[in-house]
């Protein structure tokens, strides 16, 4: 079984690694190493205009490559390490590859203990996006994490399902009032606690991952708001709708839902359905980022 210092090695000799995070598993690359990160572009089949999240072990390691203010400073001591994303302007240390040739970084400290002793090894950011051919579902478990990208990669950790199933919250914080170009596990009104309102993404919107209109796609098209499911459809159900062997949560439980949402996805276009049906998701709290998810991989947003 790899190690979390085998899997340092393989970032600081350039080469791929499967990551597991809280949120979903990631594909890594030495952020630093523009090489290393056009594998992962290759990989994934992603656009690089496109940017990644840089991954660091704590917020000294973030000041390292971003200017945090005193908004990114106070979310990042309540929400770190977690699924909280602040994009903020670069210092440097981060390519302008994984950066898509933005002047601004996008970074967070994840939870995971097995990838924060990664971070611990390596010492550097690390790019780390889900671990997924680009437009895909995002994986949760290692076994779908190898299935999309595992020919890549020379080291792949095995960490258990993902707890939260989501990707990050992401929060830009530069000139003007902060922005949520991406709603996550770590709710609007959790951060409005914080730092007061948040603006909608506007001109930002292109500073984050998971912002293109098709993405975190099955194979087969989604029909969203269902009630039912016609002959040719898989069904995903929430609460009270839907059957119960792909429900998200028969309880109505968001956290529960989002941590299945992507594996669920995948359980029902490996049906080869015509379609799939999702029953409608609240849209209060982590709903918001359920939502979200749901919208771009029917292609709705754009």
């Amino acid at each position: 079984m790899s190690s979390a210092a085998d899997a340092a090695a393989a970032l600081a000799a350039g080469r791929l690694v499967i990551m597991p995070t809280e949120t979903v598993y990631g594909l890594a690359a030495d952020a630093a190493n523009p090489a290393a990160v056009a594998k992962l572009y290759e990989a994934k089949g992603r656009p690089s205009f496109n940017p990644l999240i840089a991954h660091v072990f704590d917020l000294t390691a973030a000041h390292a490559i971003a200017a945090l203010d005193a908004r990114a400073v106070a979310l990042a001591e309540t929400f770190w390490p977690g699924p909280l994303t602040l994009v903020a302007p670069s210092k440097g240390g981060v390519c302008d590859l994984a950066r898509a040739g933005l002047d601004t970084v996008a970074v967070r400290a994840p939870a995971h203990p097995l990838a924060r002793a990664v971070l611990a090894v390596f010492g550097g950011p690390v790019a780390a996006p889900s671990a997924n051919r680009s437009g895909r579902p995002s994986p949760t478990t290692l076994a779908d994490a190898v299935a999309e990208t595992g020919a890549a990669a020379a080291v792949a950790l095995d960490g258990g399902s993902s707890v939260v199933g989501l990707e990050s919250t992401v929060i830009s914080l530069l000139d003007g009032p902060p922005r949520l170009l991406r709603p996550g596990a770590v709710t609007r009104s959790q951060i409005e606690a914080l730092i007061g309102p948040l603006a909608d993404a506007d001109a930002d919107a292109r500073r984050s991952p998971g912002r293109l209109a098709r993405h975190y796609a099955p194979g087969a098209p989604l029909r969203l708001e269902a009630t039912d499911a016609r002959p040719d459809e898989a069904f995903i159900g929430f609460g009270a709708i839907g059957p119960g062997d792909l429900n998200l949560s028969p309880a109505g439980d968001l956290a529960e839902a989002a941590a299945r949402l992507f594996s669920y996805l995948r359980a029902a276009d490996a049906r080869a359905p015509a379609a799939i049906a999702v029953a409608p998701i609240p849209r209060h709290g982590l709903g918001e980022a359920i939502n979200d998810r749901l919208r771009r991989a029917s292609g709705l947003v754009g």
